[in-house]
């Protein structure tokens, strides 16, 4: 807890992407501007621009997120980046209760479960430093795996449909979490409840404008990130990085629907979950360190070391991203 509140408390490190969060909020809340049909770019005098890293890019963040960082603008931006911090250091302390708590029924030992969560190097540095919202999305996943797990089918699949309405990136966990479910009806009714609601707020706030955020999602897989795996596979392979880009993505497809199928036959619902999350963060073009968040509270769960010892790997691997040259 110390370190995890030690590293919400500093200014941020290595990314900028904490200010776009706030400029975003700032563009609807005090110049009039959906922030899904433009960039931070159309308020080139506002405070928080200076800081931004993508001035023309729309939001590529849940229209929930974005509303609800509105709040934000009415306050300096230091203030706003404060607080969004500390959010992510309180959404890695929850997630680490989390999975403490889930432990036991898991046969994990929680304070182990807890530790792999939060003193993850990349958490601390990258989530927590960075402010990132992908601790907020996960820690409403997990609720979503919490509400499987303790058989309260509805609420669960209302947290996983606001998880996806924070970031777009958890959805893979969905399709697990219905087929674990004891109850599949009280899960799909429960996410069907939160997805009205969420689609009629998102609408009313944005339009369908906001859809556009999944798309400049998608266009990500577009770009390559220096360290992810097909990057690198490219380079030290001499191949395009497009076909190696195409063949990732085509083996993941493979794994997922081999996941699906081995859940479906019976298999360890959130074990086949952690690795479709782990087998996402491969697969990705566009992997950044504080992605590793998407699998770690999963694979803490998992019961599988084999997959713990490749998360691990895959942090030592990304420790370098993003560190000043």
């Amino acid at each position: 807890m110390v370190l995890v509140a030690g590293f919400a408390l500093v200014p941020p490190l290595l990314s900028h992407d904490i200010y776009s969060y706030v400029d975003y909020a700032r563009l609807g809340a005090l110049h009039g501007i959906d922030p899904y049909v433009r960039g931070p770019a159309a308020a080139p005098a506002d405070p928080a621009f200076a800081q931004v890293t993508w001035p023309h890019t729309p939001s590529a963040y849940g229209a929930l997120f974005t509303l609800a960082t509105y709040p934000l603008a009415w306050l300096p931006v230091s203030a706003a980046v404060w607080v969004l911090k500390i959010v992510a250091g309180a959404s890695v302390l929850g997630l680490a209760a989390i999975c403490a708590r889930l432990a036991p029924q898991r046969g994990v030992d929680p304070l182990r479960a807890a530790v792999f969560v939060a003193l993850n190097p990349l958490v601390l540095v990258q989530v927590v430093g960075g402010g990132h919202n992908d601790a907020l999305a996960m820690l409403l996943a997990m609720l979503g795996v919490a509400g499987v797990l303790g058989a309260t089918e509805a609420s669960a699949g209302a947290a996983l449909v606001v998880a996806v309405a924070i970031k777009a990136s958890t959805a893979f966990l969905a399709p697990f979490a219905l087929l674990g479910a004891g109850r599949r009806g009280r899960l799909m009714l429960g996410a069907a409840l939160a997805l009205s609601a969420a689609l009629a707020i998102s609408y009313l706030a944005f339009g369908w404008h906001w859809l556009q955020a999944i798309g400049l999602a998608g266009e990500n897989q577009s770009k390559t990130s220096h360290l992810s795996i097909p990057s690198t596979a490219a380079r030290l392979t001499g191949l395009g990085k497009e076909p190696v880009r195409a063949a990732a993505l085509t083996l993941y497809a493979a794994l997922f629907a081999y996941l699906l199928a081995w859940t479906w036959r019976g298999g360890d619902w959130l074990r086949a979950a952690a690795w479709a999350s782990f087998g996402l963060l491969l697969a990705t073009s566009w992997l950044l360190p504080w992605y590793l968040i998407w699998t770690l509270p999963l694979a803490a769960l998992s019961r599988d070391r084999r997959l713990q010892f490749l998360v691990l790997a895959l942090t030592a691997f990304q420790l370098g991203a993003r560190l000043p040259s």
